[in-house]
């Protein structure tokens, strides 16, 4: 497999079964600092909002991470679940800056990370050594589709002229994906080339640092196709500048519903992605209640309800302990696909 990364600066799965490190006061969001960088976070006393919160991306802005996190602090933030929620990016190896961040912050009970399956993944790929197994889950929030874009002006048609092509010759029709290998935008393609008989160490994959770098490659046609979260590109599908010619889930997405899945067009193959919170080791049961509480009234809300729909998200709520085991069986099937891809010992 031909791996190519990305010259610009630094943004599993159920497919089947189921930088350098800144201050957080150097980045995104505009707000005060909550206090000590080691306090906990407050609130829920007689309803009061929660104070004092920060959320990580680790990856650049523009992609899937950002979006929900972003979306997570506009909702909690107008409903009164918290005060301003400080949103901000560490980009960096696939995630694992990030990662790594989040671990050596052992006890920052405000503190927490947006994270998803490439964080999984990224972290064997990346040879990290903080692992997810180092955090405290949080939430699992949303799961989806992944998507098969060209640009509007691309040679395919439709995703069986672009798989015929791909097959005469994987080397000449590059892949672009908004993850490090190991995440899901890698994932998909190597495993979509699996299941067409495509040899995963023959495919060409260029990997961009999130959503917002994938994008302009594939609008500027740097690539044959991109593979990812169809909701990062609903908004210039709209406006005509991108082309999903496929979605990977078991149905047709509702907002896309003139796009075919590829089990329509004969390729026996499905792939959802998914989004989650977690904190670093360590922080306190009250902390902990804390995010839970913030995140499940937010889930309860109209406003995140109406947030989902929009763009196209599938509901996939669960806390706590729950959410751990759903991490441990993420990571045995991640480590499980990539020895099978040969991208891992």
């Amino acid at each position: 497999m031909s791996t190519r990364n990305s010259p610009r600066k630094t943004a599993l799965f159920t497919a089947g079964i189921a930088a350098t490190a800144l201050a957080l006061t150097a980045c995104g969001a505009t707000a005060d600092d909550g206090g000590d960088a080691g306090a906990g976070a407050t609130g829920g006393g007689n309803g009061a909002p929660a104070t004092g919160l920060q959320l990580m991306v680790p990856n650049a802005p523009g992609g899937g991470y950002d979006t929900t996190a972003r979306t997570v602090a506009q909702v909690t933030e107008a409903e009164n679940i918290t005060g301003t929620v400080q949103v901000f990016n560490l980009p960096g190896a696939g995630g694992t800056v990030g990662l790594q961040r989040i671990v050596n912050e052992k006890g920052n009970g405000k503190l927490a990370m947006q994270m998803g399956l490439g964080v999984v993944g990224a972290a064997y790929t990346q040879k990290s050594q903080a692992t997810l197994n180092d955090t405290t889950p949080i939430a699992k929030l949303i799961e989806e589709a992944g998507a098969i874009v060209v640009s509007k002006d691309s040679p395919y048609k439709d995703i069986t002229s672009l798989i015929d092509a791909w097959k005469k010759d994987p080397s000449k029709v590059n892949v672009g994906g908004g993850s490090s290998p190991g995440g899901p935008d890698h994932l998909l393609p190597m495993q979509l080339a699996k299941a067409v008989g495509i040899e995963p160490t023959s495919v060409s994959f260029i990997s961009y640092d999130g959503g917002g770098e994938l994008l302009p490659a594939i609008i500027g046609n740097k690539i044959a196709f991109g593979a990812s979260g169809f909701g990062e590109f609903l908004d210039q599908v709209k406006a005509g500048e991108v082309k999903v010619l496929a979605v990977t889930s078991e149905e047709r997405i509702d907002a896309l519903p003139d796009v075919p899945t590829l089990k329509e067009s004969g390729v026996d193959f499905t792939f959802t992605n998914w989004r989650g919170i977690v904190a670093p080791p360590e922080i306190s049961d009250a902390d902990k209640a804390v995010w839970v509480d913030a995140l499940t009234k937010m889930h309860s809300s109209q406003a995140w309800k109406a947030e989902m729909e929009k763009r196209g998200w599938t509901d996939a709520f669960v806390t706590g302990d729950e959410f751990g085991t759903f991490l441990k069986e993420q990571d045995t099937a991640v480590a499980d696909i990539l020895k099978s891809l040969g991208l891992v010992n």
